[in-house]
């Protein structure tokens, strides 16, 4: 009963929320009922939940904070699809655009972006912005009862391997990180403003930019816009795809993001991928000073996620599409916003490698897993090559579903490559001229699986589907 108050509580948000794109709606003179109506269902039901279950307080065991996470999710990619149910999607695809949205995957199924209604594009926008620092992260700040039991939620929605507190309260830490990406996000929407951008569309691009989402108002996404909104959303991808938490130790410390060994790999993976693709470019294309920028461009939209496009990369040279694929497992760094297995994960995997050839030169010699100076524990790198088993093993066999449902080899794997990655665009028929509009249902929902689980680092839904996890 608990897990429904909570829901209760999250639906009750989501349905003062639905009335932030009504207002976008009625300022353009198009019709808010596609948002006014879903409100005040999700505020009914949320309301009827909240009050069934009810609850003075308690701890929430890691058991429950599995379930509560996952149904969040769902819960609220369930509501929030009615607007675009309402306003002509069918059902399976406004949930996959939802979907999409709330786990910052940027896949769409919306061809002519522009003829949708302005309210519509700022709600998929806005959903992408919640996802990304996360819906419980934020239900943890705004709402005051989840701040008992607060940390195992936290920790089941969190991405990265380990939980960094950085208030000694739970929903201080999320306040704060709130606090940190809302900071950021009004920075990025004042230069792109600045540089003549619309509000409206800046505040879009902004959105999806800081939750690295990457749905655009424009179906030629960034290539739309000119360099200079090209280079801000450079540098606030970046950001984005890096440790939030790093971002506050530099208030403290200037030089914490150059001693933090994530982010120096983080760095190191953008230069080389953009090196090697530039030339590639350059030697089987042509061009100038623009192949540099476009292939900065499309690394660093790969590596952390976004999914944003200034150039059809599925026309691109073998080995530029090669990288370029394998960006989408990778990701931004832990406690970022972006998806993929993520930076440090790949690091100590690395160290682990490292160490495993270093006892078979040295039998007898104790070694142990470093990250930044410090041992890494044993439990956590074991979760570590758990969860990267587990990644790869549902990439597989999402991967072999998908042939089996007519589709050829590079639409299908780079199709679950980039939704399990939270990436979006992908190559072949899910290129970034295209979209997922043309896939069969089934597949649709094998791919709204892969986001959810991608999102929600692995575990916290496929434990679901363990048996022991409903064994009292």
């Amino acid at each position: 009963m608990r897990a429904l108050g909570i829901l209760g509580g999250l639906n009750l948000l989501l349905s003062a929320l639905l009335l932030i794109p009504a207002s976008v709606a009625f300022l353009h003179h198009e019709d808010p009922i596609p948002f006014l109506l879903p409100s005040a269902v999700t505020l009914l039901t949320g309301g009827g939940m909240y009050l069934l279950g009810r609850s003075r307080g308690g701890e929430i065991s890691q058991r429950d904070a599995f379930l509560i996470v996952s149904l969040a999710w769902i819960d609220a990619s369930f509501f929030g699809s009615l607007p675009f149910f309402l306003s002509g999607l069918s059902l399976l695809d406004s949930l996959f655009e939802t979907v999409s949205g709330f786990t910052t995957t940027g896949a769409t199924v919306l061809s002519q972006i522009e003829q949708w209604p302005r309210g519509l594009l700022f709600w998929r926008a806005m959903t992408q912005w919640l996802g990304g620092m996360g819906i419980i992260v934020f239900s943890i700040a705004i709402l005051p009862f989840l701040g008992v039991g607060g940390m195992q939620l936290f920790k089941a929605e969190v991405p990265g391997p380990i939980v960094e507190k950085l208030r000694p309260r739970i929903a201080q830490t999320a306040k704060l990180l709130w606090t940190l990406y809302f900071v950021l996000s009004a920075s990025e929407a004042l230069l792109l403003i600045l540089g003549g951008m619309t509000p409206y569309e800046a505040l879009c691009h902004t959105f999806t930019t800081m939750s690295t989402g990457g749905f655009s108002t424009r179906t030629a996404s960034i290539g739309h816009f000119g360099h200079y909104h090209r280079l801000v959303i450079i540098g606030f991808m970046v950001l984005a795809g890096a440790n939030f938490s790093l971002h506050w130790r530099f208030l403290q410390e200037r030089r914490a993001h150059l001693k933090d060994p994530e982010f120096r790999l983080y760095l190191s993976l953008i230069l080389i991928s953009v090196g090697v693709i530039t030339s590639d470019l350059l030697m089987n294309l042509g061009g100038g000073i623009l192949r540099v920028e476009e292939a900065a461009f499309q690394a660093i939209s790969i590596l952390t996620t976004t999914g944003y496009s200034t150039a059809d990369f599925g026309s691109w040279p073998p080995l530029s599409q090669i990288v370029l694929f394998s960006l989408m497992f990778l990701g931004g760094c832990a406690g970022s916003t972006a998806g993929g297995i993520k930076v440090i994960r790949v690091l100590m995997i690395w160290r682990f490698v490292a160490q495993e050839l270093k006892k078979l030169l040295w039998p007898k010699a104790v070694t142990a897993v470093k990250v930044g100076g410090r041992a890494v524990s044993v439990e956590v790198v074991h979760g570590i090559l758990a969860m990267t088993v587990l990644y790869m093993g549902i990439f597989i066999l999402s991967s072999m579903a998908m042939g089996t449902l007519g589709l050829d080899m590079v639409t299908a794997l780079s199709a679950v490559a980039a939704c399990l990655g939270n990436v979006g665009p992908g190559l072949g028929k899910v290129g970034p001229a295209l979209n997922y509009g043309s896939l069969p249902g089934v597949a649709k929902g094998v791919l709204m699986f892969c986001m959810l689980a991608g999102r929600l680092e692995i575990y916290t839904l496929v434990i679901l589907f363990y048996p022991s996890f409903w064994k009292k």
